[in-house]
This record gives structure tokens, C-alpha cells and sequence, in this order.
């Protein structure tokens, strides 16, 4: 089978080089010229473990191909996924102005049945603007010609892009005709051929589903971090009762990880964006309205932490950050709590020394050489007054605290993310501060 893929970012790279990977015959289609080429000469932009090892692989055997043009492919193709960018609004609306240039184009140049589905996360809403779109190009052109339009949300965890791909939890595709239905079906097929989890639903429920899903996970994080607050104040163990709730198969485990607040680019920008949808409908959505704020709270916990220590005098200290990007196994700084810690600290007159394992480059891009950025994790901590765990890279996990207390200027760890045991730690000589345990 035959598809294109528009937008090679981090939903349409992966999704295009797992369905080569699985024998289709995918062209990767984007409008930066920039990217097209590393990707032609066998560069992957983007950081996810096990990505470039596959883009190579298929390139070389022919199964994925990269250009400029949605034009050029589009007559050998049966379906066009548009996986271009959807970023928020100044109001946290989403930004449809991309995936409805696709559709426009898709328009333009269709001469044969051919299906358009939104792998972009979108309002719920926005097939029926692209059907139009679609349909609006096709009466210029004197045309009537069949195609079909479909969502097929992602689910796809950064770090763990291509095994999600590959195993899918689950599906979800919506559809308006039983040929849509099939077609995608039939594409999905070898993934799923031990158990086929494909969940069709009606188009609107779909654009819904993936919005729910990212919320819900939002929400448990923002809940736990709730109740990681009140639990210093109380003097009970966020571990114990993260433990206690999580052992009710009601309830489970997941998403109940106290830390300094979730980031990337799905779950602020997804929460946003139903929020703003509701609006438009006439509603309020009070609990994601709560998750919101609860999360733009936690990002500035570990600062509170460090200026209560030091009595409020921050200026001319020395302090660490272990970690950028949002979360382990990507180099995205995207709403990450790093960003805001940074900021505080540099309100605050503090000289701040950085490392993450890959998201260097991307502090860089982002905010330039207004920190120091150290050669490795134990080149971070040299003379400073405080360590702050932002990232849980699990080359941060069992580091030597021997020669961290020997570089530290003053022994002082806040654990942004509650993965050290605050008895060891103490008893090697280190104050020790964390989320949610006294």
C-alpha cells in the first residue's frame, strides 16, 4: 500500500518510517527544505532513541521516501495523513492554519479516490472544516471527485515513540464510510494481526478521544502533585500514599509520580485547547481549569524550596540543574519545568551551571549562553550551593555522592522528581529536599 505523510515532525517522522518498516510504501512530504535534505542524506532532526537506526533502514530498501511535494505523490497514493503542526493560539485555541493548507492542497490536486486523515490532534470540529476545504477546492475545479476524510489520533510517548507505534495500545480511527473503514483497517492490519485493538468510532469522537486521554493523564499528575503539597504540610509520605491509592485496581499506578510538573508538547497544549474548546461551546471545564493551575504552581516548587533554605538570598549563589528536557529519553524542553526554574534563578542573581544527556543544544536554541553549560553531570555540581534534580535520565540515578559532596560547595540536593532515598542521602552528610515527603 501506498501513502504519504505530511509533516515530518515528531507524530508524522516516526508514524511514516514504522509503517515503512512494516512493508507500506510511504513518502514523508514537508514544505522546510532543510529537513527534506538531512532526511535524504540519512539525518534525522529530531531526538528519539532507535529513530535513526530505522529511517536508514528503510531509505536504503526503498520503503520511505522524503519531498517537498504532496503534488508529486499524490496520484500513486491511497492515503494522506496530515501530521502538521496544530500549536496554540495566544487565546490556547488550537492553530488550524496548517492542517487546513493540506487540506486545501489535497483538494487542488486529488483525480482519484483518495483518503485525507488527521493524525494531528485537532478540536473536535475540524474534519468537518477540512471536508469543506476539500470540498470547496474540488467546485473550483469543476470536479466530482470521491475521497473520504478520517481522524486517526496519536498516542505516541517521546522516548518511546516507535515500540508505542509498533504495539499499540490501541487504535482509534474515525470514519464516515465503510470504504474509509476498510482501507485503514487493512493498513493497520500487520501491527495489530495477534490482536486487532483498532476502536472505530463516528469522526468527532475521535478528534474528543485523544484530547480526553491527555487530559485524564494531566489530571492524575496534577492530583498527585495536589496531594504531594499537602502531604508536607501534613507530615505524611507522598511515596506511601501514591503506593496506598495505587494498589486499588480502580485506581492503578500510573501518572501517580509526584515532581515539579509535566511539560512537552501534548499535555499543555492539549489541556489548553479543550479548555478553549469548551469555551466555545458555552461550557467550563472546572477540573482541567484546576489541572491547569496546579501545574503552572509546581513548576515554581523547587525554586520556593531552595529560597526558603537560603532565607530568601539567592544572589551570587552557585546552583545546579541536572536535567532540561521535560521528561527522560528526548531532548524536548517544550514547557518544561527547567525553563521556569531557570528563569527564577536568574531573577534571582544566581549563576547557574546546566547538564542534560542530549537537550544541550536545544537549551542553546532556546535561551543561548545565559547559563553555563557543563561537560558532564559531576562538571554541573563543581562549587555549587545546591543541586536541583529536574529530569530523571537514569544516568542521574546511582551517581557518586562521595565525590558530589567533595565538588559541592554547600551539600544541598532538591529532588525535583523523588528518585533519591532521603536516608541515604542525609546520612552521607546532604541536606536532602523532595516532593511531598518531609
Amino acid at each position: 500500500m501506498k501513502i504519504a505523510i505530511v509533516g515530518t515532525g515528531y507524530v508524522g517522522l516516526v508514524s511514516g518510517t514504522c509503517f515503512a518498516e512494516m512493508g507500506a510504501d510511504v513518502t514523508c512530504v514537508d514544505v522546510n527544505e532543510e529537513k527534506i535534505n538531512m532526511l535524504l542524506q540519512g539525518k534525522v532532526p529530531i531526538y528519539e532513541p532507535g529513530l535513526d537506526e530505522l529511517v536508514l533502514r528503510n531509505t536504503q530498501e526503498g520503503r520511505l521516501h522524503f519531498s517537498t511535494s504532496l503534488t508529486s505523490c499524490l496520484d500513486d497514493v491511497e492515503i494522506v495523513f496530515s501530521a502538521v503542526g496544530t500549536p496554540p493560539d495566544e487565546d490556547g485555541s488550537a492553530d488550524l492554519q496548517y492542517v487546513l493548507a493540506v487540506a486545501r492542497e489535497f483538494g487542488r490536486n486529488i483525480k482519484k479516490y483518495t483518503i485525507l486523515v488527521t493524525k494531528s490532534t485537532v478540536p473536535v470540529g475540524t474534519a468537518q472544516k477540512v471536508k469543506a476545504v476539500i470540498e470547496e477546492e474540488l467546485s473550483l475545479r469543476g470536479e466530482k471527485i470521491p475521497f473520504d476524510v478520517a481522524s486517526n489520533p496519536e498516542f505516541l510517548k517521546e522516548g518511546a515513540a516507535i515500540k508505542d507505534f509498533m504495539s499499540p495500545d490501541r487504535v482509534v480511527v474515525g470514519v464516515e464510510s465503510e470504504k474509509a473503514k476498510e482501507l485503514i483497517g487493512k493498513l493497520y492490519r500487520p501491527f495489530l494481526l495477534n490482536n486487532f485493538r483498532v476502536i472505530f468510532t463516528d469522526i468527532p469522537s475521535a478528534e474528543m478521544i485523544k484530547y480526553a486521554a491527555n487530559s485524564m493523564l494531566a489530571t492524575r499528575i496534577s492530583f498527585m502533585n495536589d496531594i504531594a503539597n499537602l502531604c508536607e504540610l501534613v507530615g505524611a509520605d507522598v511515596n506511601m500514599v501514591r503506593k496506598g491509592i495505587g494498589s486499588d485496581s480502580r485506581i492503578g499506578s500510573k501518572f501517580l509520580y509526584p515532581g515539579c510538573g509535566y511539560g512537552g508538547s501534548c499535555f499543555p497544549k492539549d489541556v489548553k485547547a479543550l479548555i478553549k474548546t469548551a469555551e466555545k461551546a458555552g461550557y467550563t471545564m472546572k477540573v482541567l481549569q484546576a489541572v491547569e493551575e496546579v501545574n503552572e504552581y509546581q513548576k515554581t516548587v523547587l525554586f520556593q524550596k531552595l529560597s526558603r533554605y537560603y532565607g530568601q538570598d539567592l544572589k551570587n549563589k552557585t546552583i545546579a540543574l541536572w536535567g532540561l528536557a521535560f521528561k527522560p529519553e528526548t531532548d524536548d524542553m517544550r514547557e518544561a519545568a527547567s525553563l521556569i526554574v531557570i528563569k527564577s534563578l536568574q531573577d534571582a542573581g544566581c549563576k547557574i551551571r546546566v547538564y542534560d544527556p542530549v537537550s544541550m543544544d536545544e537549551c542553546r536554541r532556546r535561551i543561548g549562553d545565559t547559563v553555563e553549560y557543563a561537560t558532564d553531570m559531576y562538571d554541573a555540581v563543581l562549587n555549587a550551593d545546591a543541586l536541583l534534580l529536574l529530569t530523571e535520565w537514569k544516568q542521574f540515578r546511582l551517581p557518586n555522592w562521595i565525590a558530589i559532596k567533595k565538588l559541592m560547595r554547600s551539600p544541598l540536593i532538591v529532588d525535583g522528581r523523588n528518585i533519591y532515598e532521603a536516608d541515604e542521602l542525609r546520612a552521607k552528610g546532604f541536606t536532602y529536599l523532595s516532593i511531598g515527603r518531609c
